[in-house]
């Protein structure tokens, strides 16, 4: 049996919860990653940053108030504003989400049902101790899973 060990990545980025706004932005634009783990002293995951929770700073509040946004090609002056300085320097603590963590010895179905369970696309992978070890990604148990099919295999 495959187990999340097997396919996950290991080299992850994470980030103290004292690190600024500012800085999971500069991570999240040279290191291309969708999710950032927040990590205590220990280097146990304490919550998430998601792209879309920074973006989010970014996005009109009007926005939220359109059903339909296909007919707005772009925001005119809007597409050019930044959050404030002030917003950028507040910790990362003050942004991040709950975070679900998987332990590395899980099987595959389980992380896959705990992604569904909880609407992510990506899950921090953590060892015994509850350390960050790794990150998986649906894509990344999907294709483990397809990979084990016969290849070929007729069905009656």
């Amino acid at each position: 049996m495959m187990r999340i060990k097997d396919c996950m990545k290991r080299n992850v980025v994470s980030i103290p919860a004292a690190a600024s706004i500012s800085q999971a932005a500069g991570i999240f634009a040279n290191c291309h990653v969708g999710v950032l783990p927040v990590v205590d002293d220990l280097g146990k995951p304490i919550g998430i940053i998601r792209l879309g929770d920074l973006l989010s700073l970014e996005l009109p509040d009007f926005v939220k108030l359109i059903a339909d946004v296909d007919f707005v090609h772009n925001f005119g002056a809007v597409e050019t504003t930044r959050p404030e300085a002030e917003e950028l320097s507040r910790p990362v603590s003050t942004l991040m989400q709950p975070v679900s963590t998987v332990e590395e010895e899980s099987g595959l179905l389980h992380a896959y049902a705990l992604m569904l369970q909880h609407s992510v696309s990506d899950i921090p992978v953590v060892n015994n101790n509850g350390g960050l070890v790794g990150i998986v990604s649906r894509v990344d148990i999907g294709a483990a899973i397809l990979s084990a099919w016969p290849a070929g295999r007729k069905t009656p």
